[in-house]
């Protein structure tokens, strides 16, 4: 079965990487765990954006980007797809008064769902896969899926939620067709080697 796999890299980073020992996951090792043997993965497309440095973390950026190229180097399979972020200051309410009002840098990530969907949407129109997996738990895939199910009827549609113990989306679960966590013991053992062969690319040393 020709599958494809969508994964909205900040979704799964925040689900079940951040704060783990796992951040240097390899995705086609990932999915193959998730997946029954017939199976045949021909394309990953990964949805993130760009980082910033933060005074928290000032080699962010460079930590991504060598993610990124060992993907890329290591799985023939793996595209990646840039969103941006988005950082402005804005005036909110103040939820313990006074004063009513403050000023806040707001960080948003915008266009990874945006691109995602696009995607799966048009790899269906123009009949690249039998499966299509999507890696997320937000909610706003709910309508692309729809759609694909709506006018794809012969096409498979998975959905992979990270974290164990977060509630996979109500809207995302009625138009799947098969549903599986992404558990601890899963990220584990799908892991990418941690110098990537024939490169000069390695793990971060601080995702130890």
């Amino acid at each position: 079965m020709r599958t494809r796999i969508y994964i909205d890299g900040f979704n799964l980073y925040y689900g079940c990487l951040k704060n783990t020992p796992y951040k240097w996951l390899d995705l086609k090792v990932l999915c193959k765990y998730l997946l029954e043997e017939h199976h045949e993965i021909e394309k990953i497309k990964y949805f993130t954006a760009r980082v910033k440095q933060t005074n928290r973390n000032k080699t962010a950026p460079q930590e991504q980007q060598s993610y990124v190229r060992a993907l890329e180097h290591y799985i023939p399979e793996v595209s990646t797809y840039y969103g941006h972020f988005s950082r402005h200051t804005v005036r909110m309410e103040n939820a313990n008064p006074p004063p009513n009002t403050l000023e806040v840098v707001k960080t948003e990530e915008k266009g990874s769902d945006v691109n995602l969907a696009v995607h799966l949407l048009n790899d269906g129109w123009r009949d690249l896969f039998d499966c299509a997996i999507i890696i997320s738990n937000d909610s706003d895939m709910a309508e692309s899926m729809k759609l694909v199910r709506e006018y794809h009827h012969e096409k498979v549609l998975g959905l992979f939620t990270p974290g164990q113990k977060t509630r996979t989306s109500e809207q995302l679960k009625r138009y799947a067709h098969f549903v599986r966590k992404i558990r601890k013991s899963v990220l584990q053992k799908s892991q990418l080697p941690e110098s990537i062969p024939n490169t000069n690319i390695a793990k971060p040393s601080d995702w130890l």
